[in-house]
């Protein structure tokens, strides 16, 4: 096969499905399938040969691919072999998936990595706008999530797991990701309901609360949901003074399905940001949204393949 014919897989492994790519290199997912694995934390084998399973019944199916990507929501080795703490999959912990999955299929090339690398790596690989070689990047959804991409390559840490900024202590001594994840938000969200009635109105008060709901209603102009999003901006800006601090970018981006509400973080974010960080920092400041929006885990997944070049 020619090698720009070459297509691989990318495997974005979620709390409760598995999301499948077949892509080629130059980023177009030409299939796509998705997985649910609750059925294997009851069957009797265990949940990792199932996981193991899954993944030889995609290569069956496209036998054409050689390499495969894997991008795991935790802890892994710094090898890239073993899942070390996976705390929406805890049968994975601890587990040599590189090895079960060699056993199991021994001409075939798997490369793993942390879920929010694998995402800014495909930012990276295939981003639309043209990411420099050293960037942060963070992914706000049901956590927080962050990686940095430094000359090209994954940063990984001496032991192979670092930029876990959802973990930073920010107000409180909270962790950020209790602060602004999917749930804080959302407890922010009440709290602004409950103190602004009438800014709330019907669109928020008595309605179930979820980050779809607060983004629609910012997008009507509801005010309490852009408060909402100008507090989470400002938690979020403090920590990304300190990651810039500590990492000296000038490029920051943006994924994960919050940042769909990004444009009324943007205001906030920004002013917090260059509030704290003198002139040298916020000259050549750039913070955006990632491009490659819902395909970032499948893409980015699929972009590890590229780690042997």
């Amino acid at each position: 096969m020619n090698n720009k014919d070459e297509h691989f897989l990318g495997i974005d492994v979620g709390g409760t499905h598995l999301k499948i790519g077949l892509v080629n290199r130059q980023g177009e997912i030409v299939a796509f399938d998705k997985e649910d694995t609750t059925p294997y934390r009851d069957d009797p084998r265990g949940f990792n040969p199932c996981f193991v399973d899954v993944v030889g019944k995609y290569l069956e199916k496209y036998p054409e691919v050689r390499k495969i990507g894997i991008g795991l929501p935790g802890l892994i080795s710094k090898d890239r072999t073993t899942t070390l703490e996976i705390p929406a999959i805890p049968a994975l912990n601890g587990f040599n998936l590189k090895q079960s999955l060699l056993d199991k299929y021994p001409n075939k090339k798997f490369f793993l990595e942390n879920d929010a690398a694998a995402a800014a790596l495909g930012e990276y690989r295939y981003g639309t706008a043209n990411p420099p070689e050293n960037f942060l990047f963070i992914t706000m959804g049901t956590g927080i999530g962050s990686a940095l991409i430094m000359d090209g390559e994954v940063f990984k840490g001496s032991r192979g797991n670092a930029m876990e900024m959802g973990h930073m202590l920010s107000r409180g001594n909270e962790g950020l990701e209790r602060i602004i994840g999917r749930d804080g938000i959302l407890r922010i969200m009440d709290r602004m309901i409950r103190a602004y009635p009438d800014l709330a109105g019907n669109d928020l008060i008595g309605q179930e609360l979820g980050t779809h709901l607060l983004v629609d209603t910012a997008k009507k102009g509801n005010q309490v949901s852009i408060m909402v999003f100008e507090e989470v901006a400002r938690v979020l800006g403090e920590a990304i003074v300190s990651a810039i601090r500590i990492l000296d970018v000038t490029h920051v981006y943006f994924g994960g399905g919050i940042s769909a509400g990004l444009e009324f973080m943007m205001p906030a974010l920004d002013k917090t940001v260059r509030q704290f960080l003198t002139k040298y920092y916020v000259n050549d400041l750039k913070l955006a949204k990632a491009t490659l929006e819902n395909n970032a885990g499948t893409l980015g997944a699929a972009a590890l393949c590229f780690m042997e070049e």
